[in-house]
């Protein structure tokens, strides 16, 4: 007969200790320690446990490509390295009105009309509530699409043996609880880790491999809520970005076992869901007539995940009627911006002590690297200067404190995506484009900032 046995775990982070505490001695959280009645059966310690999974040879396991879901979402596709894995476990989060549950219900009706069976769980909304969100977003709702608003994982796991779904999606883990774990309310570390554990079981199964896909909420601080184990659980780790009143999403590949982490796929919030960007190039440059030049306008190329994306930087400097001028960046760090500034100061000549610096990408996307600071610091030189640059000229390099140019990873990559956008020029470090080919696209090649500056202005003095 099996024991019952009280123990304390803290909710921060799970130390267990049989006797309550106010302060965890492990994270010293007071008050977080939570009672919590498991079952213990008795056990021989004499008795060896015999495993009943065979081992193989690692040479001899066979894969295939072919045990991937292709979906009609092409960014979707991306972020997840070229399709879902069927056996596989992910987790989406994001903050509350970013569009996870409306991403998650386009695949879900996606995945359904190419005829897999769907099972989408909710502990967070009623069944009708769904089906309002389905017929906003969805011309036909396929008849393969299953729902049930419950946050008992038990009866979920009973309605996945009687129904046998291909795919199960779980909105949200933090909403589910196990009966064995009656304990512990919804969203405790140990029924959140508890109700991920028994959705590993089902998507593992070797007769009968799943997809899971599973909402995680997230905290104030930007990070999914729970323990830092339930990431190491999962296959894959999902974060979708972007503000709740403007219309760009980032679907961002923080951990992914079946491809490339850092992967980003772009979305466009409308009234009818997420809209796949299938070409964002073209929606992070403003389309101007041919000729129309705009001072403070400067172009590169980054890099998100694999794939190399066409920016336009934008920059405004304006006098400073106060003895600290301002400056200002949305897409990377003050402390960066500083250091161009500076380097544009030393290097170039331009005293910008009495001047408000203002930077911006258009789409809002983020500079993670140093291949955009030549174009930052273009954009900056066009807007003092009140020359535009002509658009079809773009800059890719980093700028060290010397004024050199310096070389930047895949550069072949960047070069090979603006000769297929039909860009003219670009401005690159010195003797870093040996390998690289293009049909119409011309490289200049320039050692330091000023350099570059004497070619792009040759009719303006400094």
């Amino acid at each position: 007969m099996a024991k019952k046995k009280t123990i304390f775990i803290c909710s921060n982070c799970q130390y267990e200790s049989i006797g309550y505490l106010g302060k965890c001695p492990e994270c010293a959280s007071w008050g977080t320690l939570e009672e919590i009645e498991v079952s213990k059966e008795k056990t021989s310690s004499s008795k060896r446990i015999v495993s009943s999974k065979k081992i193989e040879k690692l040479q001899n396991i066979e894969t295939s490509n072919s045990d991937r879901i292709i979906t009609n979402i092409s960014e979707f596709n991306r972020v997840m390295g070229g399709g879902i894995v069927k056996d596989s476990v992910t987790i989406l989060s994001a903050v509350p009105g970013a569009g996870k549950s409306t991403l998650l219900l386009q695949v879900a009706n996606d995945l359904a009309n190419l005829g897999n069976k769907i099972l989408y769980a909710s502990g967070e909304e009623s069944e009708s509530q769904i089906k309002k969100r389905a017929d906003r977003i969805e011309d036909r709702i396929s008849e393969n699409l299953w729902v049930i608003a419950d946050n008992s994982m038990d009866n979920v796991s009973g309605i996945v043996d009687e129904l046998d779904p291909k795919i199960i999606i779980i909105d949200s883990i933090q909403t589910f609880t196990l009966d064995e774990f009656s304990g512990s309310r919804a969203g405790s570390p140990t029924q959140t880790m508890e109700c991920a554990n028994r959705l590993v079981e089902i998507a593992k199964n070797s007769s009968n491999p799943r997809v899971v896909i599973i909402v995680g909420q997230m905290t104030k601080n930007n990070e999914i809520a729970g323990v830092r184990a339930l990431e190491h659980l999962v296959d894959t780790v999902l974060i979708i970005e972007g503000e709740s009143g403007e219309e760009l999403r980032s679907l961002i590949t923080t951990k992914n076992r079946y491809g490339s982490t850092g992967e980003i796929g772009f979305f466009s919030m409308t009234e009818k869901g997420m809209v796949s960007i299938d070409n964002p190039s073209e929606y992070f440059m403003t389309q101007r007539k041919e000729g129309h030049l705009v001072p403070g306008s400067a172009i590169t190329v980054v890099r998100e995940g694999t794939r190399p994306i066409i920016l336009e930087i934008e920059s405004l400097v304006s006098q400073s009627f106060t003895p600290y001028p301002s400056r200002i960046s949305e897409c990377f760090r003050k402390d960066n911006l500083n250091t161009l500034v500076s380097i544009l100061e030393q290097r170039a000549g331009l005293q910008l002590y009495d001047k408000n610096v203002v930077i911006k990408t258009t789409g809002g996307i983020k500079l993670k690297e140093q291949a955009s600071n030549l174009a930052v610091l273009m954009s900056i030189v066009s807007s003092i200067k009140g020359e535009g640059i002509d658009n079809h000229t773009v800059f890719i390099g980093d700028v060290g404190l010397t004024g050199e140019l310096k070389r930047v990873p895949s550069l072949e990559q960047r070069i090979k995506e603006l000769d297929r956008m039909g860009f003219k020029k670009v401005y690159v470090a010195e003797g870093s484009s040996k390998n690289a080919q293009t049909n119409n696209l011309k490289i200049i090649e320039k050692e330091t900032l000023r350099d570059v500056i004497d070619d792009v202005f040759k009719n303006i003095k400094f």
